[in-house]
This record gives structure tokens, C-alpha cells and sequence, in this order.
């Protein structure tokens, strides 16, 4: 397993409280930060399988008290995830953005560029959206 270049970096000095929200098992994405990244991510900050859909992951992490009155930003790989997202009224409040690396297609990329809710972010874009 490996990290897309920049993202390691991304990670380690983003300036913004980080939360790991994934479909893999906490353990799992744990292992890959400290192991392979270098990266210590508070347990508690790690949302993986079984912690259920990423949808309520994300109502979770919107109404807890420290994240009141912040801009809050859900950067994924998956187009359908994001659509999912806009399904919920309540979570209008979050910047959207689909990583145009991973799980989607340059037909993805495209479609998600003509939603108004969803920002196509490159990889290259990435480590600046984390300062």
C-alpha cells in the first residue's frame, strides 16, 4: 500500500483539525498512516468500517461542539459518496470536493465539475486546501 505523492506531507502539516473518515477498518488505515506515512491521527479521529455511512459520519462530526461556527471541507474519491451527501439537507454546510485521483473516471470528473456543490480537486491542489 502507498500514498499518492504529497499527500503524507499533506497530512502531517495541515494547519486544520484532520478526521479520517474511510471504508476501510480504523486498524486498518491506522497501520497505513504510522506505518507507511509517518502520520499519528488520534484514534478517536479515525472513522472506519462499521462506524457506518460516511453520511452519518459526517452529520457526527458537524455537531460537535469544538466544530460550531467552523467551514467544514469532505475531500473524496467517489462521486456517488458526494452525491449522497447533497441528498442531505442537513450537511449543506460542507465544502465538497472530489480528489481526481482514486475510485472515479474522467466521466466522473466531468459531471462532478457541472454539480455547484462539488469542487474537482487535484492532487496537486490537495496539500493547499490543508493549510
Amino acid at each position: 500500500m502507498w500514498f499518492y505523492p504529497g499527500v503524507p506531507d499533506a497530512l502531517k502539516f495541515a494547519s486544520s483539525k484532520l478526521y479520517i473518515v474511510t471504508t476501510k477498518q480504523s486498524r486498518f488505515a491506522d497501520a497505513l498512516l504510522k506505518g507507511i506515512a509517518g502520520i499519528t491521527i488520534p484514534a478517536e479521529r479515525i472513522f472506519g468500517l462499521g462506524t457506518g455511512p460516511k453520511v452519518k459520519v459526517l452529520k457526527q462530526l458537524q455537531e460537535m461542539p469544538e466544530h460550531q461556527g467552523l467551514k467544514l471541507h469532505f475531500v473524496e474519491d467517489r462521486l456517488a459518496t458526494l452525491k449522497n451527501v447533497i441528498k442531505e439537507s442537513e450537511l449543506d454546510g460542507w465544502n465538497l470536493y472530489l480528489g481526481d485521483w482514486g475510485y472515479n473516471t474522467q466521466k466522473e470528473r466531468e459531471e462532478a465539475a457541472g454539480i455547484s456543490r462539488i469542487r474537482v480537486l487535484e492532487l496537486s491542489d490537495f496539500s493547499n486546501k490543508l493549510k
